[in-house]
C-alpha cells in the first residue's frame, strides 16, 4: 500500500507556483482546508485561479489570500460576505466568473471522472450560456460546459488514512468530495489521521486512489459564517 502522508502543509503544497489554477473545498466556511490556504498565504503565491464555492470572509479562508492580492481569477457560485471579494469584483482589480453551483460541482466532477465536458440544462436562456454550445434533448435545451482544469485540489475531510482514504463529517462533505481527484494533484488534510486498515471501508467515502498527498492539519478554528441564536424566553 502507497503511503501518501505528509508532514505538514509546508510540504503537502509543495510545486504550488504562480499563475496556477487551484481548486478549494468546502461551502461558506464549512469543511475549508484552512491549514493549506494559510500556508498559501505564507508562500505568497501569487497570479492564481481559485475554483471554489465562494471566497470565505474578509479576514479568513480564501479571504486572506483576497487580501493579499494573490488571487488573480475567482471562479465561484456566491460571492457571499466577503466585502473585499465584492470591492475588488466590481472595481475590476478581481476577474471573476460566478456560475450556477450545481454546475460548479458538476464540472469537478466531470473532472474527477474524465469526462471532457457535461450538458447541463442551469442558465439556458441566459447571459451564462452565452458563446457556449447548446443542444436540445428531448425536446428540452442545454449547455455545454467543459471539465474544469486544475493544477491542485486541496480538500478537507474529517479523517482519513495513511493510504488517503477520506471520510466526510457532516455538510463539510459539499464541495469536497467532487475535488478529490479532479486536479493534477490532489491533497487532503484531516482532523485524524490513522493507520491503513483503520478505517471501516463501508464508511470510506473517497478512495485514496483519488488522493496524492495527505496531513494532519494542526489548527482548526471553524468559525461560523452568519451565527443565529434564538432570543431568551
Amino acid at each position: 500500500m502507497i503511503n501518501k502522508k505528509v508532514e505538514n502543509a509546508a510540504v503537502a503544497v509543495q510545486g504550488v507556483s504562480d499563475n496556477m489554477t487551484l481548486m478549494l473545498g468546502g461551502f461558506g466556511l464549512c469543511g475549508i482546508p484552512e491549514n493549506c490556504i494559510s500556508e498559501l498565504v505564507k508562500i505568497g503565491v501569487k497570479g492564481v485561479t481559485c475554483i471554489s464555492n465562494n471566497a470565505g470572509v474578509d479576514d479568513f479562508g480564501l479571504g486572506l489570500l483576497l487580501q493579499n492580492h494573490q488571487i488573480k481569477k475567482m471562479i465561484s457560485s456566491y460571492v457571499g460576505e466577503n466585502d473585499e471579494f465584492e470591492r475588488q469584483m466590481l472595481s475590476g482589480e478581481l476577474d471573476v466568473e460566478l456560475i450556477p453551483q450545481g454546475t460548479l460541482a458538476e464540472r469537478c466532477r466531470a473532472a474527477q471522472a474524465g469526462f471532457p465536458a457535461v450538458y447541463t440544462p442551469a442558465g439556458y436562456g441566459t447571459e451564462v450560456a452565452e458563446g457556449k454550445e447548446t443542444r436540445e434533448f428531448d425536446g428540452k435545451m442545454y449547455v455545454l460546459e467543459h471539465a474544469f482544469k486544475a493544477d491542485f485540489a486541496f480538500v478537507k475531510a474529517w479523517k482519513g488514512d495513511e493510504a488517503g482514504n477520506l471520510v466526510f463529517k457532516g455538510t463539510a462533505r459539499n464541495f469536497n468530495p467532487n475535488m478529490c481527484g479532479a486536479a493534477k494533484i490532489t491533497v487532503a488534510e484531516v482532523e485524524e489521521l490513522v493507520p491503513v486498515g483503520t478505517l471501516d471501508p463501508n464508511q470510506i467515502h473517497i478512495p485514496g486512489i483519488f488522493v496524492q498527498r495527505i496531513f494532519k492539519g494542526e489548527i482548526y478554528e471553524k468559525r461560523i459564517e452568519q451565527r443565529t441564536v434564538r432570543q431568551k424566553q
